[in-house]
């Protein structure tokens, strides 16, 4: 067994169907934890069937509307249910509208307002009130949320997404500073990941030229590649580990923080 050895944990995982979420949820799994994806996306359910399984692993799939708040006490409750407690609570669900903005439009400001910023402080409730003393799980944990590295830099073309994005990051501060003063024995955690070709990267390269800001999708690419030291795009793997590291006990004294994986993209 290794620090990062997550065996009899319990995991929740939201926008798990696909993605960067689906990677975070194989890496858990991989790990060692049971592990149930939340997500609006049916397809959730074969994912979950399809995670690493044995060793006493259980993984099941729960419908979830992250700005609906019923939809969160019953996803916490489904988790509590049917893995028997939540150590780990991911919060990757979130969606991404490129816009200029000269040209932003009021549904789309709010639809990501809800997504990311709603979306992400109602898993913090209701991940904090099931794993702290007393409450359905009652064991402590660790959360950790899913920020950007579009929070560190001034990219053109996502203004309203990094706004959110860096809201993740703040939401994360101060969650972990709450649950220190009040005893609740949870870590609260995020990351921010660099553009990694999901269908989410690929859109938003496409984005991009179809915004004019660059001659093809291919070129924006390009950009992003010559701004991270590391020379390449990230990888869902990429994020994945770092989302296990920040789970698991090689994280125990990490808290109130923000993880870059972005290959020094925001540094």
């Amino acid at each position: 067994m290794t620090v990062f050895d997550l065996t009899g944990r319990r995991a929740l995982v939201t926008g798990g169907a696909q993605g960067l979420g689906e990677g975070m949820a194989r890496a858990l799994a991989a790990a060692g934890a049971s592990v149930v994806i939340a997500d609006l996306q049916d397809s959730g359910a074969q994912v979950a069937a399809g995670l690493p399984s044995g060793g006493g692993r259980h993984h099941a799939f729960t419908r979830l509307d992250v700005t609906a708040e019923p939809d969160w006490e019953r996803a916490i409750a489904t988790t509590v249910d049917a893995l028997g407690g939540l150590d780990i609570l991911v919060n990757n669900a979130g969606i991404e509208i490129s816009g200029l903005l000269t040209e932003v439009d009021p549904d789309d400001v709010r639809r990501m307002l809800e997504v990311n910023v709603l979306g992400t402080t109602l898993g913090i409730k209701h991940g904090l009130r099931a794993m702290r003393p007393g409450g359905a799980a009652g064991s402590g944990g660790a959360i950790v949320n899913v920020s950007s590295v579009a929070a560190t830099i001034a990219f053109p073309g996502i203004s309203v997404y990094s706004a959110t994005k860096s809201a993740v990051d703040r939401l994360t501060r101060v969650a972990a500073m709450e649950s220190g003063k009040l005893g609740y024995g949870v870590r609260v955690n995020c990351v921010y990941p660099g553009l990694v070709p999901t269908a989410m990267g690929a859109g938003l390269a496409n984005d991009m030229a179809t915004l004019g800001l660059y001659g093809s999708a291919e070129e924006a690419v390009g950009a992003v590649v010559d701004l991270t030291p590391s020379g390449r795009l990230g990888t869902v793997e990429d994020m994945a580990d770092a989302v296990v590291f920040l789970a698991s006990d090689a994280a125990r004294f990490v808290n109130g923080a923000g993880l870059p994986v972005d290959g020094g993209m925001g540094m």
